[in-house]
């Protein structure tokens, strides 16, 4: 094969691979994102042996040439992609960067043991001292469905080496939006959806976006032979909650701080993911 043919070839693939994208299944199944790794892998190549040929070795580490071919192969992906389903792609594997880890610090669980351990001889206190650390994780930060399912995983897996073994997710009924910051006086989890980048800014009313508050899916208990969310397929998780259990705008006088903060927080992630 030719190399304009190889090339031709490799270029076919990376636009079929991206020119429909699941904006949540892409962030488990990788389909586009390894067809650009693979992409700019044989252009970093390509380019390394055209430098040798013509005499010169360069100093530049092969990551870094990836990266760099990396950019090549999006800019190319979205010249040749419609605006509005070029925008689409591109916000769509920058989410998957901002889903990728749960952003929560889980602080000293040391008071959760004492009331869950013992194969949990007394459920009160043992959802009482959930219920008490959870209130912790919901001051920090806004968080979306698929940063949530991480987080409830990561949360779960040291439970479990703090030789608790009992699904209290389901005993103290957790759900995946107790993971999240917390909004108005009904103590409501605001999660976000896993396109956070779908947020507005108007200069009057500031940032807004829509949170699912009603939407109460259960917080899934890890096992060792499960897949690490938030690839754990025997979870539903939609890209945008659905219009009856949305709420569009938080500026509730009792938490705008809060909100303005994780709002904040949530376009840093978004920047950074660009980097």
């Amino acid at each position: 094969m030719s190399m304009n043919l190889r090339a031709l070839w490799i270029l076919s693939k990376l636009l079929s691979a991206c020119e429909n994208i699941d904006p949540v299944k892409e962030c488990c199944d990788q389909v586009c994102q390894n067809a650009i790794l693979e992409t700019a892998t044989k252009l970093a190549l390509k380019a390394s042996e055209v430098l040798i040929i013509a005499g010169s070795h360069g100093i530049t580490e092969h990551s870094t040439k990836v990266d760099d071919c990396k950019h090549i192969a999006l800019r190319w992906l979205a010249g040749k992609l419609e605006p509005s389903r070029a925008k689409e792609v591109l916000r769509g594997l920058s989410n998957c960067k901002v889903n990728r880890v749960c952003p929560l610090v889980f602080p000293d669980m040391r008071h959760v043991a004492k009331g869950c351990g013992n194969d949990i001889s007394n459920k009160t206190e043992c959802c009482s001292a959930m219920e008490n650390y959870v209130s912790h994780l919901q001051k920090q930060s806004l968080i979306t469905n698929l940063q949530a399912l991480d987080c409830a995983t990561t949360l779960g897996m040291k439970l479990q080496r703090s030789n608790i073994t009992k699904d209290v997710y389901s005993l103290c009924h957790i759900t995946l939006k107790d993971f999240s910051l917390q909004v108005a006086k009904q103590e409501s989890g605001c999660l976000l959806p896993s396109l956070p980048s779908d947020a507005t800014f108007d200069h009057s009313s500031g940032i807004s976006f829509i949170c699912d508050l009603n939407d109460n899916i259960p917080a899934h208990w890890p096992s060792k032979s499960q897949l690490s969310a938030p690839c754990n397929k025997t979870i539903k998780i939609p890209a945008l909650p659905a219009a009856a259990n949305a709420q569009i705008g938080l500026y509730n006088e009792d938490v705008i701080f809060y909100v303005l903060f994780a709002a904040s927080a949530v376009t840093m992630m978004l920047l950074q993911s660009f980097v």
